[in-house]
């Protein structure tokens, strides 16, 4: 990765993309794998986070600036998840988002990287399709009975 002439909040927005991306794509994983025992679809999800990585993440590291994000308080529709079905979802979007913005930073940072996360982007577009839209995904319910 080329630093010396990029602009260092370039930096800053991989940061934040990398981290959402493979939280996202954690979130999903886990819950195909310890839910649903779904393997296929979990294997698949690991690959993608592990392709999700970068050369040099310790160059990136120091440009992560918590305290000045400027929306990190959560919004409303953030908080509120009707069912696992939407909680899927919403790490689909999540993880799929996060994968465009690092496709089109890397254009400027590492062009041949850019290929990755388009890959990511477009095998996630296909794992949520086949993931939603299985006869396999069962209710699981909201309240946890103690």
């Amino acid at each position: 990765m080329k630093s010396d002439t990029i602009e260092p909040k370039l930096f800053r927005l991989v940061d934040a993309n990398l981290n959402r991306l493979k939280e996202g794509i954690r979130v999903i994983e886990d819950i195909n794998r310890y839910l649903y025992d779904n393997q296929a679809v979990a294997s698949k999800l690991k690959g993608l986070r592990h392709l999700a990585t970068v050369e040099n993440y310790l160059q990136i590291l120091p440009h992560r600036d918590i305290e000045n994000d400027v929306l990190k308080t959560s919004t409303e529709t953030e908080m509120r998840r009707e069912d696992l079905k939407s909680l899927l979802l919403a790490n689909y979007k999540r993880a799929q988002e996060a994968a465009r913005v690092l496709e089109e930073s890397f254009k400027l940072i590492e062009p041949k990287k850019s290929e990755d996360f388009k890959t990511i982007r477009y095998e996630l577009y296909a794992l949520e399709k086949e993931n939603l839209l299985s006869e396999k995904l069962i209710p699981i319910p909201n309240e946890i009975e103690t």
